[in-house]
C-alpha cells in the first residue's frame, strides 16, 4: 500500500521567484531616462543583471530630404554617422541612469523592436516604454515586442521613474495569455503587500468569474502571495476603465494582464484593454502573450 506523507502548512518553505536578468531598451532622451531608472531600480532590488540595448536603423531607400543632392553612398555615410552618434548618447545615458546596478551594454543597427525580440532570450523580463513619436526606426512599439518576445514585458508609463509594486491588480481573464501573465508576474506578486485578482464581467458571467478568481487566489496564496479576489460587473463600461479604477482605488501602480491580439499584415489588431495598456498606460503594466 502506498503511503501519502503530508507536511503541515507551517513546514512549507516558499521560495520567491525572481528575474535574474532584465533587458531594457535605451535611447537618448528623457523618456528613456525614466524607463532605465525603473529597470535599474528593479535590477538592484532583485540582485539582477541589467542589459541595456541601443538599437536604431534607417530606411535605405533614396529620397530627397535633409541630405538632398548628395550621392547615395554619401547619404548613407552621413545617416550612419548620425545613428552612431545617437547610439553613443544612448549608451552614455544608460550608464548614467543605471548607476549602481550590475549592467551590460549591447548595441546594434536594427529596428528596435526586432533587436529586443532577438535579444529577449538573454533575459527574464523586457522593459519598454509606450509607443513613442520617434517612429519604428528609433523607438520600439511595445505591441511588436510583447507579441513576439516570448517573455513578460513591462510597459512603463510616460513620466514615471519608480515602480513601487506594493499593491498590484491582476486583470483576470481565463485565457492562456492571462494564465501565463500571472505566472510570469510571480516575482512582483510575491513581493507585493496586496494583490487583487480582478475579473470584469457581464452580470451573467459573475458566478463563473467568482469561482475562477477564488481558484487563482488560492493558488497564489500557496505561493506566498497576499491575494484576494474581486469581481466587478460592468455591462456598459469598458473593462480597461474598471481595471484602472480599481487600481487607483487600491493605490496599485502595477497591473498584470494577458496581451490579446492578432497580426493584420504589418499592424497588430488588439482589443480595447490590450491597446490601452500597450499604448496609453496610466499605470505600469506587465503583459504576456
Amino acid at each position: 500500500m502506498t503511503k501519502t506523507l503530508e507536511r503541515a502548512a507551517t513546514e512549507v518553505v516558499v521560495r520567491p521567484n525572481t528575474y535574474a536578468t532584465i533587458l531594457v531598451h535605451a535611447e537618448p532622451g528623457k523618456a528613456s531616462t525614466h524607463r532605465v531608472e525603473v529597470a535599474a531600480r528593479l535590477a538592484r532590488n532583485l540582485d539582477a543583471r541589467l542589459i541595456g540595448l541601443g538599437a536604431e536603423t534607417f530606411d535605405p531607400s533614396p529620397y530627397s530630404g535633409a541630405f538632398g543632392g548628395l550621392g547615395g553612398a554619401e547619404w548613407v555615410g552621413l545617416v550612419q554617422q548620425e545613428i552612431a552618434k545617437n547610439l553613443a548618447a544612448a549608451e552614455a545615458a544608460f550608464r548614467r541612469d543605471a548607476a549602481g546596478a550590475d549592467i551590460e551594454w549591447r548595441v546594434t543597427q536594427d529596428y528596435p523592436h526586432r533587436a529586443l525580440v532577438e535579444t529577449a532570450h538573454a533575459a527574464d523580463l523586457v522593459v519598454v516604454g509606450p509607443k513613442g513619436g520617434r517612429g519604428p526606426l528609433q523607438s520600439a512599439d511595445p505591441a511588436d515586442v510583447v507579441m513576439s518576445a516570448g517573455r513578460p514585458v513591462l510597459v512603463t508609463p510616460d513620466g514615471r521613474d519608480h515602480l513601487v509594486g506594493e499593491s498590484v491588480v491582476v486583470a483576470w481573464k481565463n485565457t492562456r495569455e492571462c494564465r501565463r501573465a500571472v505566472s510570469d508576474a510571480l516575482p512582483f506578486l510575491q513581493r507585493a503587500d496586496k494583490v487583487i485578482v480582478l475579473a470584469v464581467t457581464h452580470r451573467d458571467g459573475a458566478d463563473k468569474a467568482e469561482q475562477e478568481t477564488a481558484d487563482v487566489v488560492a493558488n497564489l496564496v500557496r505561493r506566498g502571495v497576499d491575494a484576494r479576489p474581486l469581481v466587478v460587473t460592468a455591462d456598459h463600461t469598458a473593462p480597461e476603465t474598471e481595471i484602472e479604477r480599481v487600481a487607483a482605488l487600491n493605490g496599485a501602480d502595477l497591473i498584470v494582464s494577458g496581451a490579446y491580439g492578432q497580426s493584420r499584415l504589418r499592424e497588430w489588431a488588439f482589443g480595447g484593454v490590450t491597446d490601452s495598456f500597450l499604448h496609453k498606460p496610466a499605470h505600469f503594466v506587465l503583459m504576456s502573450h
